[in-house]
């Protein structure tokens, strides 16, 4: 469809908000004057061509009246999946007193501590050569 799309989980995302948006009755000037995000920006998520950090997802969460959780699971930030994560990510992304910046580097650094140990565990059943 559309080249410039960031990534499926974005798009589905970008849908969701549009959906939640419509269900408020709210058009995109009034969430972006209720959120501080702009028009065009909110209209670049909701189409899946941006993908908003998780203070911007926070923000039109809380003007949705929607779980910021979702939103995160949603775009991708955090795993939906059991014991993988979720609250470690969750109390990064909950912390005020870190900047959009760190709070992206500690998620980095945590979800490759996770697949450096998935891939760890997965060779060592079959590893004969100790």
């Amino acid at each position: 469809m559309a080249k410039g799309k960031v990534s499926t989980a974005v798009g589905s995302l970008g849908d969701y908000l549009k959906e939640q948006r419509t269900q408020a009755q709210l058009s995109l000037r009034q969430l972006a004057e209720q959120t501080g995000v702009s028009n065009p920006y909110l209209s670049q998520i909701e189409r899946g061509l941006r993908r908003p950090s998780a203070e911007v997802l926070q923000q039109i969460a809380k003007a949705l009246r929607i779980s910021a959780e979702q939103l995160y699971i949603r775009a991708g930030i955090v795993s939906p999946d059991d014991g993988v994560g979720g609250s470690v990510e969750l109390a990064v992304l909950a912390d005020t007193t870190l900047t959009e910046r760190q709070k992206q580097s500690l998620l980095d650094v945590y979800q490759s501590f996770l697949a450096m140990n998935a891939g760890q565990a997965a060779a060592e059943p079959g590893d004969e050569e100790k």
